[in-house]
C-alpha cells in the first residue's frame, strides 16, 4: 500500500506540475496563491509531501480544474514516466502562449497552428489528430 500511495502523491504533483505550467505560472506564484512556502509547493509536485484534501481542492480552484483532474490516467500508469521531449514543447508552446498579453497575438499564432496542422493532414490524409478541436463559442 505504501508504494501505491506515494505513485499516487507522485502523479498527483506531476499533474499540478503539468498544470501550473500550462497556465504560465512560476512554483514562486502559484505558492503565494496557495497560502503556502515556495519550499512546499515543490515539495508537493514531485510527491514528497502528501496533499490534504482541503489543500488539493484548492489548488484545484486556483488552477481552474475539477479535483479529479489531478487523478486522470492514475489507474493506466503503473510507475511514472519522465516526461517526453514532445511533452515538454507542448507544455513550453502552453507557457509561452499564456506569456503572451496581446490577445491578436494569441489569435495569429493560433491561426497559424492550426492551418500548418490543416497542410500537415491535407499531406497525410491517414494520420489522426491526437485532440479534436474545441468548437468556437
Amino acid at each position: 500500500m505504501g508504494q501505491r500511495a506515494n505513485a499516487a502523491d507522485r502523479h498527483v504533483g506531476a499533474r499540478i506540475r503539468e498544470r501550473r505550467v500550462m497556465m504560465g505560472l512560476s512554483q514562486q506564484q502559484l505558492a503565494r496563491m496557495i497560502g503556502v512556502t515556495y519550499q512546499q509547493a515543490h515539495k508537493y509536485e514531485r510527491g514528497l509531501n502528501r496533499i490534504s484534501a482541503g489543500r488539493l481542492f484548492e489548488i484545484a480552484q486556483v488552477l481552474n480544474v475539477a479535483v479529479s483532474w489531478f487523478f486522470e490516467g492514475l489507474a493506466d500508469e503503473s510507475e511514472p514516466s519522465e516526461i517526453s521531449p514532445r511533452q515538454r514543447m507542448c507544455l513550453e508552446l502552453a507557457r509561452n502562449f499564456a506569456l503572451i498579453d496581446n490577445e491578436k497575438h494569441q489569435e495569429a499564432l493560433s491561426q497559424m497552428a492550426r492551418a500548418l496542422a490543416a497542410q500537415s493532414l491535407a499531406e497525410n490524409p491517414e494520420r489522426e489528430l491526437a485532440v479534436e478541436p474545441e468548437e468556437r463559442h
